[in-house]
């Protein structure tokens, strides 16, 4: 396992530690994402001010909207976060376009909440479909690579087909499911993506050298997006109360929504990431992340989280370790040099992290004028 010390140093307020090396901690022990979620607290205010806000960037998507079928795209995945941002749309009165990417590894629970709540919100469904074996070999590609970045290869597909969508479809707006009170904010040494990296990965582990029909948002794609055609992603959580157990009990209500246990568990390939790849290979535990802002949002006690992870290793089902090794196609043999395999990081490969960390003013400036979400300037350029 990978971890900084043997005794790993905690933060003094949530329970993130240094097992996460780009991990710091002020004189009060403090660390750097509980100061992340305090400026991301002041930048979305709670209340009246965040309802006001809301309130004006929908009567924005309206407007840009108007006489469309569709006022705003959704990106879904059956989980709760994106399942409840769609319920939100709805009740805002916006006229939603949900957008599924599918990577091949849906659960049968995550099909069913997506069908059944496009199907009782009246909102039409959009699926893109991943080639198997190009997104298969890049996911291979990852685990050789033998990065804690293995699940990113989905995100960042999601990421570029929602972008997609919205532009073929001229729509302005995209609305983004995740809440830092909820979800919290990963560590970059556990989790980063950009192009040049998924690129720099596929070149050196790889055997599909170049993407064929991979949705790949490059640097250039991005900033056609944002400047020219103007679409804006909005997280529409930030701005109003969160509970997840009360979300919970609302999508059940509502949406016929079913739980499907841990985590962002609704896709089976991070099921496994989260439970068994991350946990055994590297020593990342991502309750951590998400028990650490449910602390900091006053929805879990930190003395009841610190014995959850204390006393608990994150299970794991070997059917689905099994799973995942039979339809990647990977050898026992294969499996094994790739589970002993020394662990690397982001900082091996080819990425913009530092070109991002050079250009943080430039960031801060499109932050600002809310084009992209805060987040990004505080965990990649601050």
């Amino acid at each position: 396992m990978m971890t900084n010390t043997a005794d790993p140093r905690r933060c003094n307020r949530c329970i993130m530690d240094s097992t996460a090396s780009d991990i710091w901690f002020d004189a009060l022990g403090e660390c750097k994402f509980c100061k992340i979620h305090d400026e991301m607290e002041s930048h979305y205010p709670l209340g009246g001010l965040g309802s006001e806000r809301l309130q004006a960037i929908v009567t924005q998507i309206k407007k840009a909207g108007k006489n469309k079928h569709h006022d705003c795209i959704v990106g879904v995945s059956g989980g709760r976060d994106s399942s409840y941002c769609l319920l939100t749309a709805v009740r805002l009165g916006l006229k939603p376009l949900a957008v599924h990417f599918d990577n091949g590894w849906n659960t049968e629970i995550a099909v069913q909440n997506i069908k059944s709540a496009c199907e009782i919100l009246g909102v039409e469904l959009l699926t893109i479909v991943a080639d198997w074996e190009e997104f298969k070999d890049l996911q291979i590609a990852f685990l050789k690579s033998s990065t804690p970045d293995v699940d990113i290869p989905t995100d960042f597909a999601i990421y570029s087909v929602l972008y997609q969508a919205a532009k073929s479809e001229n729509i302005k707006y995209i609305l983004n499911g995740h809440s830092f009170r909820t979800e919290g904010t990963s560590p970059i040494s556990w989790t980063y993506m950009d192009p040049l990296y998924i690129r720099s990965v596929l070149k050196a582990c790889g055997t599909i050298k170049r993407f064929k029909s991979f949705p790949h948002m490059t640097l250039t794609r991005l900033q056609y997006f944002i400047w020219i055609r103007r679409i804006r992603e909005v997280r529409i959580l930030e701005y109003s109360e969160y509970n997840k157990s009360k979300v919970d009990g609302i999508l059940k209500k509502e949406l016929n929504w079913k739980d499907y246990g841990g985590h962002h568990h609704e896709n089976a390939f991070t099921k496994f990431v989260q439970s068994y790849y991350l946990p055994v290979k590297f020593g990342i535990d991502k309750r951590k992340t998400e028990f650490s802002a449910l602390i900091r949002s006053a929805q879990m006690r930190r003395e009841d989280a610190v014995s959850t992870v204390d006393s608990s290793e994150y299970g794991f089902a070997q059917e689905n370790v099994d799973y995942v090794r039979e339809k990647l196609a990977l050898t026992q043999e294969e499996w094994k040099s790739i589970m002993a395999a020394a662990p690397r990081s982001n900082s091996d490969f080819r990425s913009l992290l530092p070109l991002m960390r050079r250009s943080k003013w430039l960031i801060k400036i499109v932050t600002d004028l809310h084009l992209l979400p805060r987040i990004l300037y505080l965990k990649y350029a601050s």
